[in-house]
């Protein structure tokens, strides 16, 4: 019967002090709503931006001529080192802990045309390589270059998939010729879409790719823009950039050591930058929900005490009549609890409505897809219990405390 009694007796309290029970509620629903909507919209931040990033490969750095910077067997410093498609080679053919690996021709402002529809983009030429190093991806019913494209010097090309919209619209471009400078070239492929947040050149969306081998035919290279390397799964970009840099200076007589023969980009050390960065982001959000979650446990607290001096009087008489300490602090502690739990509860269900909701609004480019985090869940419910508990325990223990007599007297 005691519990029947305490719940009615509460619930009797909350229709005489509605305001002050909501207002105690809101502080836990906003808290518990604050931490599950940060740990859902922290995680999808992070993993659309990390997402994007890896646009541009993973595991890979880029290579740019450079100008030696130290003194080497006798040669002076200032020497222009200018890599080309053989050195590319020779790294292939040596280096052990390069995977891929890829030169890189550009030519700007080349007019693509087709039919009345024409534009001036970027045309580079690389190795078969490129495709996966880059996550230059062919979409359904496309393919990238390969090995023979290259060896037949054919003129075929592989486009982004936003230049595919410029020529084509709505029309399928596989198949198709399009003119480059006035010459015919067949589309072979269409990027498919993807997120890309960095480039060195260009958004890969937007260009065209045509075999290394049919680049030089058109165009006369000799050198190379840059060349792209990827590390093996096993080791890091950082150990096998020393291997690159040794095999390139044993063949133009530069110090190994000499960082500034060659300009490099090394996207793993961006990626884990901003990897780094995000997760510290992630639980500066977590941290300001626990905050608000806090701040409402301590207007629990305060509430409870409230409540003990206004019910000095009937605890007072509830011991007079035989009623147990334990009764009393634990009456305190139920009410506080029950007053969390609801708060806590309507918070949840809150925030994972909003989570339901927000996909549909189509910011998955900004703010990534937020989830419900199942960790999340129990840290709130976990968070919550301790709130409840220490909320409700030192008021129940002043309470319990009171001598009869003296709670008379109080009021």
């Amino acid at each position: 019967m005691l519990p029947l009694v305490t719940l009615k007796q509460f619930l009797n309290d909350l229709r005489r002090q509605k305001l002050r029970s909501i207002m105690t509620m809101f502080g836990i629903f906003w808290g518990a709503c604050s931490i599950v909507l940060l740990f859902a919209f922290g995680k999808g931040i992070t993993e659309a931006q990390l997402k994007s990033f890896r646009g541009m490969g993973e595991n890979i750095a880029i290579f740019w001529p450079g100008i030696t910077a130290k003194n080497y067997a006798g040669l002076p410093k200032g020497r222009r080192i200018v890599p080309t498609e053989d050195d590319v080679v020779l790294i292939k053919q040596k280096a052990k802990l390069v995977s891929r690996i890829s030169p890189e021709y550009s030519r700007y402002n080349v007019n693509m045309k087709y039919k009345k529809q024409s534009t001036l983009r970027l045309i580079v030429g690389i190795w078969p390589e490129y495709s996966e190093m880059r996550n230059v991806i062919p979409d359904i019913g496309s393919r990238f270059i390969n090995d023979k494209d290259m060896n037949e010097n054919r003129r075929v090309i592989f486009i982004g998939n936003l230049l595919k919209e410029d020529l084509f619209g709505e029309e399928d471009a596989v198949g198709k010729e399009v003119y480059l400078n006035g010459m015919p070239f067949k589309v072979i492929g269409v990027m498919k879409v993807k997120e890309q947040d960095s480039s060195y050149n260009g958004r890969d969306s937007r260009k065209g790719y045509i075999p290394s081998t049919t680049f030089k035919t058109m165009y006369s290279a000799r050198g190379i823009e840059d060349f792209i390397a990827q590390c093996n799964s096993n080791t890091t970009m950082e150990i096998a950039r020393r291997e690159i840099y040794e095999i390139l200076g044993a063949k133009y007589k530069f110090d190994p050591t000499d960082k500034e023969a060659l300009s490099v980009w090394d996207v793993t050390i961006f990626f884990s930058f901003f990897k780094t960065f995000f997760i510290a982001f992630s639980g500066f959000l977590v941290g300001i929900g626990i905050a608000t979650l806090i701040t409402g446990a301590i207007g629990v607290s305060n509430i409870m005490n409230v409540v003990l001096e206004e019910r000095t009087k009937e605890i007072g008489i509830k011991m007079a009549l035989g009623a147990r300490k334990s009764y009393i602090m634990w009456q305190f502690v139920i009410e506080t609890m029950f007053i969390t739990g609801v708060g806590g509860l309507l918070g949840f269900l809150f925030a994972w409505g909003i989570i339901t909701i927000i996909p549909m609004f189509g910011l998955e480019d900004s703010i990534g897809v937020p989830s419900l985090n199942v960790w999340a869940g129990v840290a709130v419910i976990f968070i919550l219990g301790i709130v409840g508990l220490i909320s409700g325990y030192f008021p129940a223990r002043r309470a319990a405390n009171l001598q009869p007599v003296q709670a008379l007297k109080l009021f």
